[in-house]
């Protein structure tokens, strides 16, 4: 007899998301959508310069403008005990959990403390400089432009590479020579042997440009403050209300009991939306100080300038080969470029851990190099250090073929880790316990029909267009915070409650942790209700990023469910006079061994207050699990693209993208679709479009809005073929690997990969991200001129 509420499994199915009757109906609750009694509006003023030296700051007519209720600096936020904002840039390791990601390695990192608004130095273009508060947000921006900012311009870097000179300015005096991150890992004399041997090098630097966190729901935060309870209010989108509650604990010098912080539905998360912001330390100081709520929403003007940006990183790098084309040394120097303020420093422990990916490389070394420069600081995003890893070593791998006349997959068979080699362990210090690695490039190149290409080739050059194709393999590496929690009860009314420390930024959560509760529980995915982004509620939690979520906390809803169907059991056997292990759990129903009388998990929480129940059993049925370490799994993959471009023109069409992915079991395909598809369109906007550019000469921004910043459009991308496979891995209960980053991880590799074999023809062989077509064009025409001088 199975249990009639049930039909499970539910795990495996592609369930439409519950959240989305209610988000397309409009019925949505954002930040930007709470109003509260009382509540004032802040606005900020900006640093105009990349930076400059703060001489006063006069806020006289700002004050006087009627409607103002105050107007704050950054002294002001010190003089009400405002503290630094502490991001904890380098991340913890990606093996050992109780070190940090650079330990060990001859490393040197220096984090400066960010305080919300500087008092002495502004350090990039847009940094917040002045809060005002007003009754209205129009009078909040009218006063704004009434301060009188007496700024003395000073010299300024924005590139990475020119930070490091000698004779660059120095963007923070805490950090002499501008490197805040300094660090090596692997074999540096075996490197080294192995190139002085080598048959073939290979090598190329790899920019990965700066691009904006272009989210749907622009930054926004209410802050309340209860003069009563002396405690905070937060409301505010983000990744995780439990890092935000403790960092903005920390920053009004108050204990993390006394800060709330609410997530309500957010409008996109990809990275930057886990650190705390500067405007949120100073909405809370403006509230204790006014005792009112005070709110504030970015412009897309203030996002493309201060929020968070992502990406800006180089690894230049050099391959060494043997006569047969297959690999023996890996060297590289990873150059990220932190910005103004040190908030983050993931991507490059990301990339270096992931470097040498699913090829067999006997000996490795990496430098890794944080730089300062006059910026808005970086943050991870999505891939966070991933794709950049992966574009550098198969955009070599290419190189590579062609050098040696190798096909392309030859040389990628005769390199990538083979299943009889599993486990693995790299020489970046990871442990690969499964992924067939050839299996997926062989699926993918079937699935995109790489054989029959070059007939696809001649009718496009009949066409009079270049085509081109490109394959790129793939493995992750996650990690983030590494600690979850998950609180569960079973109502008797008929529902589960489930309380969790990781929180949707549109993932679907709500519909595929109901698919696990629902499997484990013998219930149905209606019956869940998911409790998640509210300190008041969530104890504890690291939040949604890194692949961790469902990892994390699918393994603790296992838990804590196996903990509830034991408490059940010794409920049923105190209630029946038997021995606990005589009572049965099967098809979601618990048999007592009375007959046909079988039990649901509701039924038996119904029966948890009878009397002649010991108090120990006398009690909610209900559960608590938690985990702190790593839990480690390793999403893998390949991916094929295939375009065609106009040589008159440089426009280019995606015309086929083909993508075999390994993110463990899948909860939900269809959820998993969704996430492959625009992790793809990510990379395929930075790949081929997307770019925020400055002046080198100003420090001014070039690409300050959507008309000037490229996104991807719908009709910009063909239809996906999409496959999922499975090669288990032993890490976790529900054989959980990740799917948020594997569309974007491969994505930038194998477009530009794709582009180039395009080009080739035109004797084009380096081509810098974006490929947009003014730049292909160019490219094109400098080949052509370029021939035509030598055969003159």
């Amino acid at each position: 007899m199975k249990n009639p509420n049930s039909s499970a499994p539910y795990i495996g199915r592609p369930l439409p998301r519950f959240e989305d009757r209610r988000l397309l109906r409009g019925a949505g609750r954002y930040t930007d959508d709470f109003s509260l009694e009382g509540e004032v509006w802040a606005a900020f003023v900006r640093s105009p310069f990349a930076a400059a030296r703060i001489n006063a700051i006069d806020t006289t007519e700002a004050k006087a403008l009627p409607g103002v209720l105050a107007v704050l600096t950054g002294q002001d936020y010190l003089a009400q005990g405002g503290q630094p904002m502490h991001h904890i840039p380098e991340p913890a390791d990606a093996r050992d959990h109780t070190k940090r990601a650079f330990s060990g390695y001859g490393h040197s990192v220096i984090d400066v403390p960010h305080l919300p608004m500087p008092v002495d130095q502004a350090q990039y273009l847009g940094e917040p400089l002045v809060m005002v508060v007003a009754n209205s947000q129009s009078i909040a921006l009218d006063a704004c432009e009434l301060v009188d900012l007496d700024l003395e311009e000073l010299p300024f870097v924005i590139d990475a590479a020119e930070a490091l000179a000698a004779d660059a300015p120095v963007v923070d005096p805490a950090i002499p020579g501008n490197l805040a991150v300094a660090a090596a890992f692997g074999n540096r004399e075996a490197v080294e042997t192995a190139f002085e041997n080598a048959a073939h090098v290979v090598e190329g630097r790899f920019p990965n440009q700066r691009i904006v966190n272009a989210q749907m729901e622009p930054r926004s935060a209410i802050v309340t403050y209860d003069r009563e309870s002396a405690k905070f209010h937060m409301i505010a989108g983000s990744q995780g209300a439990n890092r935000q509650r403790d960092t903005l604990a920390a920053c009004l010098g108050v204990p993390p009991a006394d800060v709330r912080v609410t997530c309500p539905d957010t409008g996109g998360g990809f990275g930057p939306r886990t650190n705390l912001s500067p405007e949120q330390p100073m909405l809370a100081i403006a509230a204790r100080l006014l005792g009112r709520p005070v709110r504030w929403t970015s412009t897309r003007s203030e996002a493309f300038l201060s929020d968070y940006q992502g990406r800006d990183m180089a690894v230049a790098a050099r391959m060494a080969l043997d006569a047969e084309g297959r690999i023996l040394a890996y060297d590289a120097t990873i150059t990220g470029n932190v910005g103004g303020r040190t908030v983050g420093f993931i991507s490059m422990g990301n990339a270096f851990r992931v470097l040498t990916t699913v090829y067999h490389v006997p000996h490795a070394h990496v430098a890794i190099e944080g730089v300062m420069t006059n910026t808005t600081p970086t943050a991870p995003y999505r891939g966070a250090g991933r794709p950049e890893a992966h574009l550098a070593i198969e955009s070599l791998l290419d190189r590579a073929a062609r050098a040696l006349a190798l096909d392309r997959d030859e040389i990628r068979r005769r390199n990538i880790v083979r299943p009889e080699q599993m486990p693995y362990h790299s020489p970046m210090g990871l442990d690969y316990d499964s992924g067939d690695f050839s299996g997926n490039m062989e699926r993918a190149l079937t699935g995109a029909d790489w054989s029959g290409f070059e007939d696809r080739r001649a009718a496009a050059r009949a066409r009079g267009k270049l085509a081109g194709i490109g394959i790129a393999n793939y493995v992750e590496s996650p990690v983030g915070m590494p600690h979850e929690r998950i609180d569960l009860t079973v109502n008797p009314e008929g529902t589960v409650e489930v309380i969790t420390g990781t929180q949707s930024t549109g993932q679907g959560h709500q519909t595929s942790f109901a698919q696990v509760m629902a499997d484990c529980l013998g219930v149905t995915p209606e019956d869940i209700r998911l409790i998640a982004g509210d300190t008041a509620r969530v104890i504890s939690g690291g939040g949604s990023h890194s692949d961790r979520s469902m990892r994390l906390a699918g393994t603790l809803m296992r838990e804590a469910s196996d903990s509830v169907i034991a408490q059940a059991r010794e409920v049923l056997a105190h209630l029946f006079g038997l021995p606990a292990e005589r009572v049965a759990f099967t098809d979601g129903l618990f048999d007592p061994g009375q007959g046909n009388q079988r039990l649901s998990v509701f039924e038996v929480a119904a029966m948890c207050d009878d009397p002649s129940l010991p108090d120990a059993l006398r009690k909610p049925l209900a559960a608590t699990a938690t985990f702190t370490g790593r839990m480690p799994a390793h999403p893998t993959g390949a991916a094929v693209c295939e375009v065609e471009i106009d040589p008159e023109t440089g426009e280019l069409e995606i015309t086929r993208y083909t993508t075999v992915d390994d993110v463990g079991q899948p909860i939900n395909p269809l959820i998993l679709d969704g996430q492959t598809h625009g992790g793809i369109v990510q990379g395929l906007g930075q790949a081929l479009s997307e770019a925020m550019r400055s002046d080198p000469t100003t420090g001014q921004v070039l690409s300050g809005a959507f008309m000037d910043y490229a996104m991807m459009r719908a009709s910009d991308v063909p239809f996906f073929g999409v496959d999922l496979v499975e090669d288990p891995t032993s890490s976790n209960p529900l054989r959980i690997k990740g799917g948020g980053e594997s569309g974007i991880t491969p994505a930038l590799a194998v477009t530009m990969n794709a582009v180039l074999d395009a080009l080739a023809p035109e004797s084009v062989t380096e081509l810098e991200m974006p490929a947009s077509p003014g730049r292909i064009w160019q490219a094109i025409q400098d080949a052509r001129q370029s021939l035509k001088e030598k055969t003159q």
